[in-house]
């Protein structure tokens, strides 16, 4: 048996409350102390709280930021083939197009679209995953178009990307000997007050974020709280209480989604990219854009504007497609003016891969001719996609 010793019996009479606090007081941190023993205490405290967070924040930023950071150092922007001209005369023509927010490469949205190839030889642009320079795309498709024997473009911007499309065809009917055909813009917002006020309000709100949280810019656990939070409402249910209730199904299909398509994706574009695009938006100088591609210049033909939209206006939920075509009537339209608003049926926001048909007919149909017959009136007549008149009837 253990040795115990011989102590006298403790009572009731022994307990002393206010030596025990004493005792305590006496032996607590920083207690040998004679100056500053309350700041030593507060420091210590403070270090046992500030060291998991320094901890936590050393792994977000080598295991999360400084990996994705290196990797977008390496990327650059592209061009790539997708169709030949359908016609060998076509060859000199290049339809170059452009993909909207949140994407990187249109290739699979060109690849939808082999209408394209009846007024040219299709290329696609995968942006700089770091970031956006219309002036680079612009030299991009000049250095590309000098090897390939390509004297005319056609820009095709999808959503956001129409605004990016309309930059680089000023910079290429102002800066360069391409003849710029035609600009064709799907669902394109032309400025903000375009986008509707929800999609307008996610995207402030990730402008804050990236603006506020170090590393942002590169970082794959934000990008993931804003792309599930974007899709709450597949997994946010009504309730008969107070509150919300979480569809825990749903919500395991929306993160796996996530995670495939946006975070482990290579073809996914990066928050930094997403933030520029953005900016576009905000800093859309479309309206400039338009004027400055109906100013005469040396001998070129003023461009062709093309404005390819839902025949309902609320079919798009992204972007206020009847007040774009207002902005495109007042700058493109008018007597002598040179626009086309196709409308085309069972789309919804610059979804041709969802429904190609509809795109590939209204191309066939309606764009091919009018780029064919420029400079002319439009088209007013009525059907799948309808002209509208320079005069905007």
């Amino acid at each position: 048996m253990p040795y115990l010793p011989n102590l006298p019996p403790c009572t009731s009479d022994d307990w002393d409350d206010d030596r025990r606090r004493r005792r305590m007081r006496d032996t607590r941190l920083g207690h040998s102390g004679t100056r500053f023993g309350r700041a030593r205490i507060v420091l210590a405290r403070l270090v046992y709280v500030l060291v998991p967070l320094i901890v936590l924040a050393t792994l977000y930023w080598t295991g999360d930021v400084a990996p994705v950071r290196e990797k977008l150092a390496l990327t650059q922007p592209q061009i790539h083939q997708v169709y030949d001209a359908a016609e060998r005369d076509d060859l000199d023509t290049a339809v170059v197009d452009l993909v909207g927010l949140g994407n990187l490469d249109a290739t699979p949205t060109a690849e939808a679209l082999p209408a394209l190839s009846e007024i040219g030889q299709v290329w696609s642009v995968q942006y700089d995953n770091s970031g956006l320079d219309t002036a680079v795309v612009s030299d991009l498709i000049l250095e590309r178009a000098g090897w390939s024997g390509v004297e005319n473009v056609v820009l095709v911007g999808h959503s956001m990307g129409g605004i990016i499309a309309l930059e680089v065809a000023q910079h290429l009917y102002e800066e360069s000997p391409l003849e710029v055909t035609g600009v064709v813009l799907d669902c394109t917002p032309v400025d903000l007050h375009a986008v509707r006020a929800e999609s307008r309000n996610a995207g402030e709100d990730l402008l804050r974020w990236i603006g506020w949280l170090p590393g942002a810019r590169e970082s794959r656990l934000m990008r993931m709280a804003v792309e599930v939070a974007a899709r709450q409402d597949r997994f946010v249910v009504p309730s008969d209480r107070w509150y919300r209730r979480i569809d825990t199904t749903e919500l395991r299909n929306v993160v796996d989604e996530v995670l495939r398509d946006k975070i482990l994706s290579d073809d996914a574009a990066s928050n930094g990219l997403i933030e520029a695009q953005f900016r576009a938006i905000v800093a859309s100088g479309a309206t400039d854009n338009l004027q400055a591609l109906a100013e005469p210049r040396d001998d070129k033909v003023r461009p062709a504007v093309v404005f390819l939209r839902p025949r309902l206006a609320q079919d798009d939920p992204v972007v206020d497609v009847d007040y774009t075509q207002r902005i495109l009537l007042d700058q493109a339209g008018g007597p002598g003016g040179t626009l086309l608003v196709s409308k085309l049926g069972h789309i919804g926001h610059a979804n041709p891969i969802q429904a190609p048909a509809a795109y590939n007919e209204a191309i066939n149909r309606r764009v091919v001719p009018f780029l064919d017959t420029r400079p002319g009136a439009v088209d007013t007549s009525d059907g799948a996609a309808d002209g509208i008149a320079p005069d905007g009837s």
